[in-house]
């Protein structure tokens, strides 16, 4: 199977069936809106210590914005705040085509590499990264893809 086709099959499967969708009771939250395509994503997260105890999502969106958000809350659980920053240095740079594909640093998340040819959805691959980040560093107000 082509990378191509574990891309499209990967991302209908996460947006049929997300992974982590619900709410982390107790958790840090914070929400994401992409104004271009109406995209809106919340994220939760319960830290222990430095490192993500649990991760979930809620929402509605694309199936590139779903499967995003549900292959990250996939990824980055158990991971320590550094493992999570690296890996959403790494995802970004994949995803925007100025780094190759790298399934070390990034795992599955690689099928999502195929966004970097359809530059209009890097930002809904990205949108439920920055709604962590924000939750993790309790952000009060909603990441917007205008400031992406």
């Amino acid at each position: 199977m082509e990378l191509r086709d574990l891309y499209q099959e990967v991302i209908l499967d996460h947006n049929k069936r997300p992974r982590n969708f619900g709410v982390v009771e107790g958790g840090a939250q914070a929400a994401g809106h992409n104004p271009m395509c109406g995209d809106r994503v919340s994220v939760s997260v319960r830290m222990d210590g430095d490192r993500v105890a649990e991760a979930r999502f809620t929402g509605n969106g694309c199936a590139i914005s779903k499967a995003s958000a549900s292959m990250m809350t996939e990824a980055v659980t158990g991971k320590t705040l550094a493992d999570v920053q690296g890996m959403f240095a790494t995802f970004q740079e994949m995803v925007t085509g100025r780094a190759e594909a790298d399934d070390e640093k990034v795992g599955k998340l690689v099928v999502l590499s195929g966004v970097s040819e359809y530059p209009s959805r890097v930002k809904c691959a990205m949108l439920a990264w920055h709604a962590l980040v924000a939750a993790i560093e309790g952000a009060s107000t909603t990441v917007t893809t205008e400031a992406i």
